[in-house]
């Protein structure tokens, strides 16, 4: 099994294409260790000292690191850690095991307005944000103001600020009047 990695526009977070299926749909976002017994890949990565964070997509593991933590130091042990999971032949999450497809559901008398937004967010943001190794959700809509819940890579980079507000932000007032400003949210 041969691992490529990708750096990502988060300096602390490293992309892992372990060049098969990680999951088969949505995305998994473990920016602790609790909550991680969902998926014995996630355990297994966090074991190694110094991981902070694991984010799964259809084909990529996105793994950010902590500020003390030098890549040089644990890069060999997450790239261990990932092949001996796929070599136990166990899966990557256990039962549905906690796997989104992301979005918030939202009704009410904004639902045409919403479903406009999450139809460009899948088409024209999700799969460019899933290239840096991250994802970018919908949270909510309230009074012209979209809340995005970004994961992965895009949780934390230094670049996500300039990413809502230049281009999603952009790219929603553009196609949807409605959108006055886009904001993120922690979760």
């Amino acid at each position: 099994m041969f691992i490529q990695t990708e750096s990502t526009p988060n300096p602390a977070t490293l992309k892992f294409l372990p060049g098969q299926t990680v999951l088969d749909a949505g995305t998994a976002d473990f920016p602790t260790p609790e909550g991680a017994d969902t998926s014995p890949l996630a355990e297994r990565i966090f074991k190694v000292p110094g991981v902070a964070g694991v984010f799964f997509g259809n084909d990529f593991v996105t793994v950010t690191k902590d500020e003390a933590t030098d890549w040089d130091h644990i890069k060999p042990a997450i790239l261990g850690a990932i092949m001996e999971h796929y070599q136990s032949g166990q899966p990557v999450m256990l039962g549905d095991g906690g796997v989104a497809s992301g979005h918030a559901d939202h009704s009410g008398e904004d639902s045409e307005i919403v479903g406009q937004i999450k139809e460009l967010l899948d088409t024209r943001v999700r799969p460019a944000v899933a290239q840096d190794g991250g994802d970018i959700t919908f949270h909510g809509f309230e009074r012209g103001v979209v809340y995005l819940h970004m994961q992965g890579a895009c949780a934390g980079c230094p670049s996500s600020t300039i990413t809502l507000k230049m281009g999603i932000e952009n790219l929603l007032r553009h196609y949807i009047p409605e959108v006055t400003e886009v904001r993120p949210v922690g979760v």
